[in-house]
């Protein structure tokens, strides 16, 4: 499901990001519960989405994580629409800032995978689409970090400007496979190998031609490693996001193997890109 910002009151959701207005006084009556405040509600709202998925958020949700009614929140958010515009930007205020190294290869690593990790921790996040962004002060900063490491690479600002979004649109792809490579067991009942053994062994089957059909395929999984359906175990070099021991999925491990390879590939483009410019003309 794509989810679209932007959707809410103009005016409401641009006041909310960037706090051109205090928070209303407290409507709350005698006792000890505390005063609602836009943070407060946003936190709420977050803890919703991570844990319970983006179907389950709504005013009336948020309210009673908070004790109130729905209502109470409409003094401070007009609306879930505004709500989520407000959300979105919050979590952009984990996104990392390498102080740099001076070495913008290793930033750039270190910002990719620590952006990865923060998608994989609001994998709510990679369903509202990035064609609308709810221009925040958070997803500001984001984006100017990121604009700040590739000018390290003494590249053309209009190719920086291209690689800003390559480089999202790359880290959010392998979060989104990680992501739901979690969900893929408790949803279907099954755990990536059972799900792969037996789909392996039906392929083997309906399929006795495979390896003639498709040479290429074939020959790229005899060629290469691990085994495309076997359990490797444990494997915590691969597991940033995971406490040490932990079982890795076998999907997750591939998808962040796969994303230290691509990101790899990509980084060396960005340097032979770099030497070319700087290279003397013939």
């Amino acid at each position: 499901m794509v989810v679209f910002a932007g959707q809410g009151d103009a005016r409401r959701s641009m006041d909310l990001l960037w706090r051109t207005e205090g928070d209303p006084p407290s409507q709350g009556g005698p006792g000890p519960r505390p005063a609602l405040s836009v943070d407060a509600i946003v936190a709420a709202a977050v803890a919703i989405a991570d844990t319970q998925g983006m179907a389950a958020l709504s005013m009336r949700a948020v309210g009673e994580r908070l004790g109130r009614t729905a209502m109470a929140l409409y003094t401070y958010v007009p609306g879930k629409s505004e709500l989520l515009d407000v959300m979105y930007d919050a979590v952009h205020a984990e996104l990392p800032d390498p102080a740099g190294s001076g070495d913008w290869r290793e930033d750039l690593t270190t910002w990719a995978g620590s952006a990865l990790d923060f998608y994989v921790r609001h994998p709510w996040v990679l369903q509202i689409s990035q064609a609308r962004p709810v221009l925040g002060p958070h997803e500001y900063a984001a984006l100017d970090t990121l604009v700040r490491l590739l000018y390290g690479t003494g590249l053309d600002p209009r190719v920086v400007r291209r690689l800003t979004g390559t480089l999202f649109h790359f880290v959010r792809g392998a979060a989104q496979t990680v992501a739901d490579a979690r969900r893929a067991a408790a949803a279907t009942g099954l755990s990536d190998e059972e799900w792969w053994t037996d789909r392996a062994g039906l392929l083997a089957e309906v399929a006795p031609d495979f390896e003639d059909r498709f040479p290429h395929v074939s020959r790229l999984e005899s060629e290469s490693s691990p085994e495309p359906y076997q359990d490797q175990g444990t494997d915590t070099d691969t597991d940033a996001d995971t406490d040490a021991g932990e079982h890795v999925p076998y999907l997750e491990r591939e998808a962040r193997r796969t994303f230290t390879t691509g990101l790899g590939v990509l980084l060396d483009g960005i340097a032979a890109a770099g030497a070319a410019r700087t290279a003397p003309a013939r």
